[in-house]
């Protein structure tokens, strides 16, 4: 095996290894060991097959390295994001880029499912994994009854 440059998404730390997550080819990499990354991390960087079985994953080079963070914010959704949930069937979501850096998505629910939404995009693995390929550093959660707006920010 060769070593493979890449954006990976820190999935899981402890103090004795770590799990990568490729944002682009969805590989998985265990770490052998901790070298100081922790949960939400993005490192752009390079992965390597541990020898001699090459079965775990040292991190070989950190060329960039950022948390994310992700956050429920008490605004609700803007005028915008609120016509773009009245375009769509409920269940369905729109994606808009933001000027600049970025996206917004928009989720149609039901009203009473609203807050159940909101913990599962919060809970969601791919909104951290979205976020690390958008190289943004934020993602914030907006809502009202119906509407639940994800916003990846610089």
């Amino acid at each position: 095996m060769n070593a493979q440059e890449g954006c990976f998404l820190v999935t899981h730390a402890e103090e004795a290894s770590a799990v990568l997550k490729d944002v682009d080819r969805g590989q998985v990499h265990t770490l052998a060991d901790n070298p100081g990354v922790e949960v939400r991390d993005v490192i752009e960087g390079t992965v390597a097959p541990e020898p001699p079985m090459e079965v775990a994953y040292q991190l070989v080079d950190i060329e960039t390295r950022r948390q994310l963070s992700i956050e429920e914010s008490p605004e609700p959704p803007t005028q915008q994001e609120r016509a773009m949930a009245a375009e769509q069937p409920t269940g369905e979501m729109a994606t808009e880029e933001r000027a600049g850096t970025g996206e917004i998505h928009v989720l149609s629910v039901p009203e009473d499912q609203t807050e159940p939404a909101v913990e599962d995009v919060l809970d969601d693995e791919a909104t951290l994994v979205r976020a690390a390929k958008l190289g943004v550093e934020r993602v914030e959660i907006r809502s009202e009854p119906g509407v639940v707006s994800v916003r990846y920010l610089p």
